[in-house]
């Protein structure tokens, strides 16, 4: 029998349409992939025994009461808490339930009622020039979420990396990277030298063989100290703080209102450096930490150079560390540096 091709282009057209539609309907928009994953992802601040910050993060859920994260972001806290973006409550970070230190993984059980937990994909499945999306709160800034693709894969020993043009930066790291279908596809690591699109997240397949090694929760203050030196970070070259020291903070009388300060960012290393990511904490009369400001000088500082760095608090913090319209502070200031690039 012969069939009349006229009267089959038209089903054959609809089938094709069919395929099309189902392609389209397991991707997602932006705006549906961002809404997602906001309503898993946290902002972590990392404290030390005393109650003082040590760092912030991200984290998102990969199940009910089980927060994922990078294991550099917790390393050498003694506490501390975790909140939703966009919302106030904040919710005690109750231990560790697994930990892959080769891979800068871990979990943590934080009991958040109504979190979301995203699904993870299959990184294997990655592809070169893919689009991802990565959700952070980089300097504390919370939910910013960014677009990229995937810009390389990284074979680092037996393991792989993600390398991705999607902007990362300290206080990202932890949160999740997802694909065009808003499932996970890696875990942002923020702790890299080298130019503005060395970014890279662990691969989400290495995090579904952690969910497995899920165990009672150990707190964080009896936490074994997990050494990071056979990572597969190391090889790409971890960021340290060393080399670059803040120093000298004054009041600046020259505004109208008090609160600005200004202080000195001294490099010390034989290369110059630029984006400096630095704490500052000021501290009450009593010895508490009443406030602290999170700053990021763009501007390269030459070698073996400093200059000043201008930022400002509520006027309340400048009356409450220093006696009136002096220029030091009477109270303890501490400038902690996080993160610095170097420029090769």
């Amino acid at each position: 029998m012969k069939h009349n091709k006229q009267l089959l282009l038209p089903f054959i057209g609809l089938i094709l349409l069919l395929f099309c539609g189902i392609a389209a309907a397991n991707a997602q928009s932006p705006q549906q992939i961002a809404k997602k994953a906001l309503d898993s992802t946290v902002l972590l601040v990392m404290e030390d025994t005393n109650g003082q910050p040590l760092s912030l993060g991200s984290g998102f859920f990969v199940r009910n009461g089980q927060v994922a994260t990078n294991l550099h972001v917790v390393k050498g806290a003694s506490r501390g808490y975790a909140k939703l973006v966009s919302q106030k409550t904040k919710y005690d970070i109750e231990g560790i339930t697994a930990v892959d230190a080769g891979r800068d993984l871990v979990i943590l059980k934080i009991s958040i009622p109504g979190a979301q937990v995203i699904s993870l994909g299959d990184s294997d499945t990655v592809q070169v020039g893919a689009p991802v999306y990565a959700v952070g709160n980089p300097r504390g800034l919370e939910g910013t979420f960014s677009q990229g693709i995937i810009s390389s894969i990284r074979n680092v020993g037996t393991d792989k990396l993600l390398q991705l043009t999607a902007p990362i930066s300290p206080g990202s790291s932890g949160g999740p990277v997802l694909n065009d279908k808003g499932q996970i596809v890696g875990v942002s690591v923020a702790t890299f030298r080298g130019g503005q699109n060395l970014n890279f997240a662990i691969p989400s397949n290495y995090l579904k063989k952690l969910i497995k090694q899920i165990v009672t929760a150990k707190p964080l203050s009896r936490a074994k100290p997990y050494e990071l030196k056979h990572s597969i970070l190391a090889d790409l070259g971890s960021r340290s703080s060393e080399g670059v020291i803040g120093s000298r903070l004054t009041w600046d009388h020259a505004y109208s209102q008090s609160g600005y300060y200004s202080f000195s960012l001294r490099n010390q290393l034989r290369e110059n450096v630029r984006n400096v990511y630095c704490f500052v904490i000021f501290y009450h009369a009593q010895g508490d930490p009443i406030e602290v400001d999170v700053i990021h000088f763009r501007d390269t500082i030459p070698a073996g150079l400093a200059k000043r760095v201008n930022s400002n608090v509520h006027k309340s913090i400048q009356e409450l560390t220093t006696h009136d319209r002096a220029k030091t502070p009477h109270t303890k200031i501490e400038l902690r540096i996080l993160d610095f690039e170097i420029i090769e």
